[in-house]
């Protein structure tokens, strides 16, 4: 009953509309960099945390107004309160991996497991609280607790929430983690050299009334000064073995200093490429109008050069990086991508509808244009793509893809070049991205005593009709299989569909057939 109740609630939020905008809305404020409000959110969660910090500052040795205090403790802890708790409600898709887990026991025959959805939804959800970024979310909250006067200090916690909202700060810290080992190996290092330094200058000099080195506290002060070549001189030994020590810890901190630089400039000059790929990214993202073409050839290179004589924008997609960096060379925009993945474009974060003219499939291959038209008619069914023939056999193939216009090789150029010398090309464009994988699958669905009675009806409605494809009926009692089947074969609890048709299009039909047969 409870299982029930549990698959039933998370199908109910899985196929609300207003639920998904409101998740999505706030994933999209919250994580998607290229969405307009969330600068805006941005700029004012870090004006909030700098005036915390400023109040915080300013109450050490001022008066401040009740009402700026109770602002500070209250009003600004609730709102990073919520952003937490909005957080950690987008992090994961708890509907999602409730059906998995139903669809799961469903297909291996035996009764929905309510208790392991409910650790996998947990485990989830722990992956967000126990990470770095929530844990310095939730010390920020802190101060909420107004009572408990020592908590205040957490304000500053604040300050690392800029990491968050700030992106070069965060690349920053991205590119010295990947030093992990050389960082951990430096601070060893320079622990052990402070350590013996401070012991050593402590007992040469702790004994000697002229010294100003008299506690240990007072050595390890020297020490670290010393090795990361301060040097105040407001401590300065007076004995000649102190002064001996001095000087091999001066040499020893040059070497401290020498070895982070290393560090820093190896990790930047490895993730130097990896930057530059970022920016292009964010650069693509910003441009009003262009086109996609998809993979780079001399042929690309021709097409390409054209458009820009015209004054066309053009983003190259090519999964090769050798041809893609030759791309770049030739001053052509190009992206070591995989054009025929929907990751691609969900990484790219582009506004289909108000960016991109057209999508031009050049790869050498027709299977590749194939792949990739078929990933672009998962995201819109109504594009009209244009991609090249390299073999006449696979006409057929490309049109069953959806590609609209099929041309020759030989009489590509010529085409391009009377579209760009004459009149705008004829190629409108790519709508918004909402799946999540890219490509044509074939899946297994098991059928139970809901979804049995409204199998057929549910595969007839014109969203299905024609775009998702029944291949076979197996019976699972009699262990027998029936091909293309049609409204008068017989369902049974147990049985598996199974269909082909794009991954959006699947996941829908199981939730529509799911609802109607709640029914």
């Amino acid at each position: 009953m409870i299982g029930r109740w549990i698959v039933g609630f998370a199908f109910l939020l899985h196929t609300s509309p207003r639920y998904r905008h409101y998740k999505k809305f706030f994933h999209n404020l919250l994580e998607n960099p290229s969405y307009p409000y969330k600068k805006f959110f941005d700029y004012v969660m870090m004006a909030l945390i700098v005036l915390s910090v400023y109040i915080l500052i300013r109450h050490v040795k001022h008066e401040m107004s009740a009402e700026w205090l109770f602002f500070n403790s209250y009003v600004i802890s609730l709102i990073f309160l919520a952003e937490y708790l909005l957080r950690l409600w987008v992090y994961s898709d708890v509907s999602k991996i409730i059906i998995e887990q139903y669809e799961h026991d469903l297909f291996l025959q035996r009764s929905f497991g309510w208790r392991s959805a409910v650790r996998q939804t947990l485990s989830s959800k722990a992956g967000y609280v126990f990470s770095p970024s929530a844990i310095i979310d939730l010390l920020a909250i802190m101060p909420f607790f107004h009572e408990l006067r020592m908590l205040r200090i957490f304000i500053l916690f604040r300050v690392f929430k800029l990491f968050r909202y700030t992106k070069s700060l965060t690349q920053f810290v991205s590119i010295l983690s990947s030093k992990k080992f050389e960082i951990f190996t430096l601070g060893l290092f320079a622990t052990v050299i402070i350590v013996v330094s401070s012991v050593l200058i402590y007992i040469m000099e702790a004994n000697n009334p002229e010294s100003p080195i008299n506690t240990l506290f007072d050595a390890v002060y020297w020490s670290v000064v010393t090795i990361f070549t301060v040097g105040y001189g407001d401590f300065v030994p007076v004995t000649e073995e102190g002064r001996t020590v001095a000087m091999v810890i001066i040499v020893a901190g040059i070497a401290v200093m020498s070895f982070a630089t290393s560090i820093v400039v190896s990790a930047f000059t490895e993730k130097l490429d990896e930057i530059k790929d970022d920016k292009l990214v964010d650069d693509v993202s910003k441009l009003s109008r262009f086109y996609i073409v998809c993979g780079y050839s001399p042929l690309t290179r021709e097409v390409v050069l054209r458009f820009h004589k015209s004054g066309k924008t053009v983003v190259v997609l090519e999964k090769d990086t050798a041809k893609a960096q030759e791309a770049h060379k030739a001053g052509i925009t190009a992206l070591a991508m995989d054009s025929s993945s929907l990751a691609t474009y969900q990484t790219l974060k582009i506004d289909f509808e108000r960016q991109v003219e057209s999508v031009l499939l050049f790869q050498e291959s027709d299977v590749l244009n194939v792949y990739t038209a078929l990933t672009v008619r998962e995201l819109s069914a109504g594009i009209e793509i244009l991609s090249i023939l390299n073999q006449v056999e696979n006409r057929r193939k490309l049109l069953l893809a959806g590609i609209n216009k099929i041309v020759y090789t030989q009489e590509l150029i010529g085409l391009m070049s009377k579209q760009v010398s004459g009149k705008p090309v004829a190629f409108d464009v790519i709508n918004a991205l909402r799946a999540e994988k890219s490509g044509v699958y074939i899946e297994e669905i098991a059928l139970d005593n809901y979804t049995r009675n409204r199998f057929f009806d549910t595969i007839t409605l014109p969203l299905f009709q024609k775009r998702l494809i029944v291949l076979g009926l197996y019976k699972t009692v009699k262990k027998s299989f029936f091909f293309n089947p049609d409204a008068t074969v017989d369902i049974e609890a147990g049985d598996v569909a199974i269909v082909i048709g794009t991954r959006a299009l699947i996941d829908e039909f199981k939730a529509m057939t799911y609802q109607k047969g709640r029914r």
